[in-house]
């Protein structure tokens, strides 16, 4: 609106001093005029203070552009520090994302002279554009912990009200130098900017002394010490002097002179490289696998040159099994087991195992030697039984009569490759088993079922007549003072009537009779819920059967 009517105003003038007056200085004095008496209208608000010295209508083209909008040139022709940053391609308004923006969309004006030009939402703007990403420190502080005057160094920059310019990039620009430069100024080369401590960066190689063997593991400050400089703590990285004197005390006393390096090594003082080197091999004892790695201390314990004894093991070691394979008094050598890969270890077999009192058979050649050797914490190989009962829990006990069983052997029935290998012998019983009864396991008979979920073994107090385990079939047509004698007809090959003889019964077969089908006669039945063939018969005469 204000350009249309400017334009219109501007027009109307124009075309009355053309009729007035045709001379420049005419168009000119009434152009002057014009803009005398509008100017109070053309201005759409006053200027932000920083702005302040450019208002008046003699100032718009500062900014402006006649006919066009504002021109972000003209503001980079007075931010010249903004203009350099874009030029050489650092900071905020290079970034992509800002420079292909004119500076009115972020920075507007005529709003009122406490207006603030510089404005964003600090918690959703996007540090990175700025060329300086925050570290998990730096994005935990406010802006204005950083982006203060006391850490800009440019003094021009320094004297502005209110600015994010002028901040350096690098750690001791914002921080003290802890290190009161001792160390390169680079922070970043040895620390991580998400976490300062520990220094995750530096590496002990890099430096002129490298750490190698027990050094790895000596704490920083054993070596630099930490001091009080002042009234502040201050840790002096810098070492100048390497040698092994200058931390460690000489318990040679000077003997063998400074350079420890030619004995020992960076590893253990307890390693000489004299004795590591020596080769044990020319002696008369040869070290081989354990005995490699023991220290020289362990068996030497005066002089290196001081007489051992050592043909035999316990020389050195004592008897672990305290006498247990002792002969006249004397322990076997230990190499006749073991050998110096450890003791661990052994070489002990089968077959001399088979020598002993106890020779393994069957199930118990898989058994670990713990299991019987070391029932409780020590190893123990005299005295521990021969019999079952010795190592086997009897749980026949109270169910079995001890008569069948005599001093608790379970070989009489068990053999050794398996429980389940058993030889009982039945006929010995009240229950001699035959025919089918052969075949049978002995759970079918002595596991009793007392519930759902539970069963117990039943060897004594069991019935031995037939209905006791099997089903009377012919629903007690030939029971006896309650009891049916099945072995009358059946035999415990199968249940096939190979002993009933028809002749002993109330009806004796003979002629015709003989040849007739048993069904034709024995006809299946149903009383109640229960069907049979019904055997015994009442009725014999003729007429009965015979229409």
């Amino acid at each position: 609106m204000v350009k249309q009517y400017l334009n219109a105003e501007i027009s109307i003038k124009t075309e009355n001093v053309n009729s007035r007056a045709k001379t420049i200085p005419g168009i000119i004095l009434v152009i002057f005029l014009s803009h005398l008496n509008m100017s109070g209208q053309i201005s759409p608000g006053d200027l932000a203070t920083a702005h302040s010295h450019l208002e008046g209508l003699s100032n718009c083209t500062q900014c402006h552009v006649l006919g066009n909008k504002v021109s972000g040139e003209k503001c980079l022709v007075c931010h010249i520090e903004i203009k350099d940053r874009i030029t050489l391609q650092k900071g905020y308004h290079s970034s992509v994302e800002v420079k292909s923006k004119d500076c009115i969309i972020c920075h507007s004006d005529h709003h009122g002279k406490n207006f603030r030009m510089i404005r964003f939402d600090t918690a959703k703007f996007d540090h990175n554009l700025t060329g300086f990403t925050l570290s998990v420190p730096h994005a935990k502080e406010h802006c204005n912990d950083c982006h203060n005057s006391k850490f800009i160094s440019d003094q021009q920059v320094k004297t502005r009200k209110y600015t994010f310019l002028g901040l350096g990039t690098n750690c001791l620009n914002c921080h003290e130098d802890y290190h009161r430069k001792t160390l390169s100024p680079d922070c970043l080369s040895c620390h991580n900017p998400d976490s300062f401590k520990p220094a995750s960066k530096f590496n002990h190689d890099n430096t002129r002394f490298r750490l190698a063997g027990k050094h790895e593991s000596v704490d920083c400050a054993k070596c630099h010490k930490v001091e009080t400089v002042s009234n502040k703590k201050f840790q002096d990285f810098r070492v100048t002097q390497f040698n092994c004197s200058n931390c460690h005390k000489d318990p040679h006393q000077n003997k063998f002179g400074q350079n420890c390096s030619q004995c020992h090594n960076e590893e253990s003082f307890e390693i000489v490289k004299g004795v590591n080197g020596f080769d044990h091999n020319k002696t008369d004892f040869k070290l081989e696998d354990k005995h490699i790695t023991v220290n020289c201390k362990a068996c030497h314990k005066t002089k290196f040159t001081d007489p051992l004894k050592f043909k035999l093991c316990t020389d050195c070691h004592s008897d672990y099994h305290k006498m247990q394979f002792a002969k006249n008094g004397i322990s076997p050598d230990c190499s006749q087991c073991h050998s110096t890969k450890g003791f661990g270890s052994f070489s002990f077999t089968l077959e001399q195992h088979n020598l002993s009192t106890f020779p393994l058979q069957g199930a118990h050649i898989a058994i670990p030697c713990i299991d019987c050797h070391k029932k409780q914490t020590e190893w123990n190989f005299k005295g521990i039984g021969k019999n079952c009962k010795d190592c086997h829990k009897d749980i026949h006990k109270d169910l079995i009569d001890p008569k069948y069983y005599p001093d608790e052997d379970c070989k009489i029935c068990h053999k050794e490759d398996s429980w389940d290998n058993i030889s009982f012998d039945h006929s010995k019983t009240e229950f001699k088993l035959t025919g089918a009864h052969q075949n049978k396991n002995c759970k079918t008979c002595h596991i009793i079922k007392i519930s759902n979920s539970a069963s117990q073994p039943k060897f004594s107090g069991l019935p031995v007549n037939c209905s006791a385990c099997h089903e009377d079939n012919h629903n007690r047509q030939f029971e006896k003072n309650g009891i049916t004698v099945c072995i009358e007809c059946h035999n415990t090959e199968n249940w096939k009537a190979t002993l009933f003889n028809h002749n002993n019964a109330a009806f004796k077969l003979d002629g015709k009779h003989i040849g007739v089908p048993c069904s034709k006669c024995h006809r299946p039945q149903q009383e109640g819920s229960s069907f049979y063939v019904k055997y015994k018969l009442k009725v014999f005469t003729c007429e009965s059967c015979h229409s």
